[in-house]
């Protein structure tokens, strides 16, 4: 099987050849670390478009036998941006605080051809990987934008402006997600955190009033394969999301969600991604992730419906050697029919 059919097989609850490797993304930092490719740069990293060539990302794939690459293209996000250890940067105080600061909030023509130059030149140099397509829907960026404090205050003060943002970035990603559909990606990824890890940012009720339906606008755009990424314990509204038409969910991230318990229940409708413990590959030893990727594989992949993901994307603050650990020990126990 080629990386492609093994990944659409898998997202199709199907037991390919092998359990697939894929990452969202991989930090600069990391990247350049693992691949020699000189001292790191300090340079921030922006957090809304690809930082990789099509060669890069095809060589990264290559070193850690991922069977993706991703493309990342999201609105932009009006918020501070603080530049943070290793040339990351991180999200800070929202600028749309009223209604008065919308016509600040000014998004890429989504109809302009040019907005979509990159992605073709992927498309066209994807090579047999399972390319991703990777965005947001709106519901991070408006939480973002708007400020965390003031968009929570917001849903019991003034809906009608937290509606507002929103709409701008759901109708934004509403066009690009039908372009990007016909372009010849193989996966839609949208990434918007919806909880922390004891909870939801909001209630169900919120969610089905406020978030639902305009992500039903959106997901009739979309035509390919649907992995939604949420941190956090999603659970409370996860059936919510599967009546959007999801292929499947990332990363089930460990201390919020129970992944053998989400192949029990959930295992028959939906592909699960993840979740090899980032402490463990941050601060753990090649051992002790050969072990983690062995146990998840035993536990999870048996029936197929599973791709092994870290438990989040691939940070700076990795082990360079626990992530070529990862990569390895979904070679050496992924066989289907798994045996380990």
């Amino acid at each position: 099987m080629s990386s492609r059919e093994r990944v659409l097989a898998a997202l199709n609850r199907e037991e390919p050849d092998r359990v697939p490797y894929c990452e969202l993304g991989v930090d600069r930092f990391l990247a350049q670390r693992i691949m020699g490719w000189g001292e790191p740069t300090s340079q921030a990293t922006n957090l809304e478009v690809n930082q990789y060539t099509i060669e890069e990302a095809k060589a990264i794939a290559s070193r850690l036998h991922l069977d993706n690459i991703s493309y990342v293209l999201r609105a932009p996000v009006y918020a501070e941006k603080n530049p943070g250890k290793d040339g990351r940067l991180f999200y800070g105080e929202g600028l749309i605080k009223t209604e008065a600061d919308l016509d600040r909030l000014e998004l890429p023509d989504p109809y302009d051809d040019a907005l979509y130059a990159e992605a073709e030149a992927f498309v066209k140099g994807k090579d047999d990987y399972a390319l991703f397509f990777v965005t947001r829907i709106g519901l991070f960026p408006t939480m973002l934008s708007m400020g965390m404090t003031n968009f929570c205050i917001a849903l019991y003060e003034n809906r009608p402006f937290v509606e507002a943002v929103l709409d701008r970035y759901c109708d934004w990603t509403a066009v690009v997600a039908e372009r990007v559909c016909q372009l010849g990606f193989d996966v839609f990824i949208s990434t918007d955190d919806m909880a922390f890890k004891s909870a939801p940012f909001f209630s169900p009720e919120i969610f089905r009033e406020l978030i639902l339906p305009r992500y039903e606008r959106v997901a009739e755009r979309i035509t390919l394969p649907w992995v939604i990424h949420s941190d956090g314990y999603v659970l409370p509204f996860l059936d919510d999301l599967l009546s959007l038409g999801i292929s499947g969910l990332h990363p089930i991230e460990k201390g919020a969600m129970d992944i053998r318990a989400m192949k029990r229940d959930y295992g028959d409708r939906l592909c699960l991604l993840g979740n090899v413990d980032l402490n463990i590959l941050g601060m753990g030893t090649p051992e002790d992730v050969d072990r983690e990727v062995r146990e998840l594989i035993r536990d999870v992949a048996p029936g197929g419906g599973y791709i092994v993901t870290s438990g989040n994307s691939l940070a700076a603050y990795l082990k360079p050697e626990n992530v070529l650990a990862l990569s390895e020990a979904v070679r050496k126990y992924g066989r289907y029919p798994i045996s380990v």
